[in-house]
This record gives structure tokens, C-alpha cells and sequence, in this order.
């Protein structure tokens, strides 16, 4: 069917949308007038697409616990400002209830209904709205049969918001109150000490062969005999161990007890033995790049066209 400017001119009026967004509205629905005024509901959907080229690195993560399950998300930003806006505050806070209770992993939570819309349109008509970019990036979700999910929050805006939220998995039998004040610290550490991983058990075994090999080329360039490179590469392992293990990691808060004593000890505490099932440490825009430009190279590509 033949799109008239008058048809156009018809469909703008009832939509108040752009001429280009109208014409392709109509040509889509083959001219039909309700089913493009429909499909205009989506013309945030043009507009989040324009804007999906920019890099969204700003933005909160959000924790949230129900005792024995924790969730963390991400949700990204092109501003800082953006991140103070209430509204969109009260999408990630309702967002990261829908992970808590709904949703097992990130695109479970994108399919979740919010509101009568799932949360991928919702996040686009977010984005229609606000004029940024946005992107839910990435959901971390613990839990344990027994025990608690502990959540810390480092530098917050708001409650249970900010650039860092971290969850500890707690199992054990032992005293509720107990656990969630151990969680707290050592989720705390986590923040701060950013372990690779949880245990030596855990560790990539490439990487653990690649950072062996350093080592020993290391020791042998420094002339050292091949029996004395073993011991030093032994001790220099446990050392790499225990910047990148969470369990070799030496406490923060008391700079002097390694984490897997600190649960040792905690079991006296809490009634029962105390292991760490799980973690995750979730870093606002961690390992996103931002594109750089400087100003002289922005006006001159602006006066460029």
C-alpha cells in the first residue's frame, strides 16, 4: 500500500510522533492506522537504538537478601547524574526485587513481567524517558540450603545501592545473628580486597601454569640453581595464593588473621561450623571501555558534520 503524506500528516497528529518515526510506523503496518498507532508504543524503542551506540558505564548496582538466596545487579548508565534520578532508582530497586523473587538468571529477569510489561520494554521506554542509554548488564544470584546471604554495599547512594555490592553465601547451622554479622565483615574484605577467587581449588589451572612459569623464569634469569628454583617457586605461590585466593586472603579488618581461620574461629562464635559456599563482587562498569575523546577532536568532528 501507497503511504501518502497525508497519511503521515494523520498519524503524527494522533501520536505526536516524529515524521520519519510515522512514515515507517505506517509502512510497517502496511498503512493500517490503529496497528501503527500501536506500533509507535516502540518509538522509545527508536530512540533507545539511536542511543545504544553510547557507552553506558555509570549507573548502580543493587543488592538485595532473603535469607538463604541474595541477588546483585547491574544496571549501567551513560551519567552519574542519571544514577541519582529517582526514577530510575525505583526501576533498579524494583528490578532487583524481581531478580530476588522471580528471576534464576539475567535473561530470566529481562523476560520478568513489570508492571504489565516485561522488563526489557520497560528499561525502553526507561530510556525514551530519561534521554541516556541504559543497560541491565549483569545478575548474580547465591544461595545456600543453610546458612545466610549476606550483602554489603561500598559507596553507596542510597540503601543497598551503589558502585560496589558484594554478597557472601554463608552454610552452616549456627546462630542466624552471628552469621549476618560475619557476612557483613566478610563482605566488607571482599570489597576492599577483590579476591580472584575462592579457593586454590578454584583457581584457573592455565593461569596457575602461566604464573609458575613466570616465576621460574624469573629465578632462573636471576641465576639461581634449578633445586633452589623449586623452593622459591613454592613460596612465591603461596604468596600469589594469597593476593588472589579469598580463603589465603589476610583479613582487612584485623590485618593479621587469614579468612580461613577467621571462619575457623567464627564456628565457636556461631555454634556450628561456617564455610563460605560462594561470592560475587560486582564493580559498577568493571571491564567496560569508555570511549575517550578530547574536546579540540569533538568540535572539529562536529563542525565537520
Amino acid at each position: 500500500m501507497s503511504i501518502t503524506a497525508s497519511m503521515v500528516k494523520e498519524l503524527r497528529e494522533k501520536s505526536g510522533a516524529g515524521m520519519m518515526d510515522a512514515k515507517k510506523a505506517l509502512e510497517e503496518t502496511g498503512g493500517d492506522m490503529d496497528a501503527a498507532v500501536d506500533f509507535l508504543r516502540k518509538k522509545g524503542l527508536a530512540k533507545a537504538e539511536k542511543k545504544s551506540s553510547r557507552t553506558a558505564a555509570e549507573g548502580l548496582v543493587s543488592v538485595a537478601t532473603a535469607g538463604t538466596t541474595g541477588v546483585a545487579v547491574e544496571v549501567n548508565s551513560e551519567t552519574d547524574f542519571v544514577a541519582r534520578n529517582d526514577q530510575f532508582q525505583g526501576f533498579v530497586r524494583d528490578l532487583t526485587d524481581k531478580a530476588l523473587n522471580e528471576a534464576a538468571d539475567l535473561e530470566g529477569l529481562m523476560a520478568a513481567d513489570m508492571g504489565g510489561k516485561n522488563v526489557k520494554d520497560t528499561l525502553t521506554d526507561l530510556i525514551s524517558t530519561i534521554g541516556e542509554n541504559m543497560n541491565v548488564r549483569r545478575m548474580e544470584k547465591l544461595s545456600v540450603e543453610k546458612g545466610a546471604v549476606v550483602s554489603y554495599v561500598h559507596n553507596a547512594v542510597a540503601d543497598n545501592l551503589g558502585k560496589i555490592g558484594v554478597l557472601v553465601a554463608l552454610e552452616s547451622d549456627g546462630d542466624a545473628a552471628k552469621l549476618e554479622e560475619l557476612g557483613k565483615q566478610l563482605a566488607m574484605h571482599v570489597a576492599a580486597a577483590f579476591p580472584k577467587y575462592l579457593d586454590r581449588d578454584s583457581v584457573d589451572a592455565a593461569e596457575m601454569e602461566r604464573e609458575k612459569g613466570i616465576i621460574r623464569e624469573q629465578a632462573l634469569a636471576e641465576g639461581k640453581p634449578a633445586e633452589i628454583v623449586e623452593k622459591m617457586l613454592e613460596g612465591r605461590m603461596r604468596k600469589y595464593y594469597e593476593e588472589i585466593c579469598l580463603l589465603d586472603q589476610t583479613f582487612v579488618i584485623d590485618g593479621e588473621t587469614k579468612i580461613s581461620k577467621v571462619l575457623e574461629n567464627a564456628a565457636g562464635e556461631a555454634g556450628a561450623p561456617v564455610a563460605i559456599k560462594a561470592y560475587a563482587r560486582v564493580q559498577l562498569g568493571e571491564g567496560i571501555e569508555k570511549e575517550e575523546e578530547d574536546f579540540a577532536a569533538e568540535v572539529a568532528k562536529a563542525a565537520n558534520g
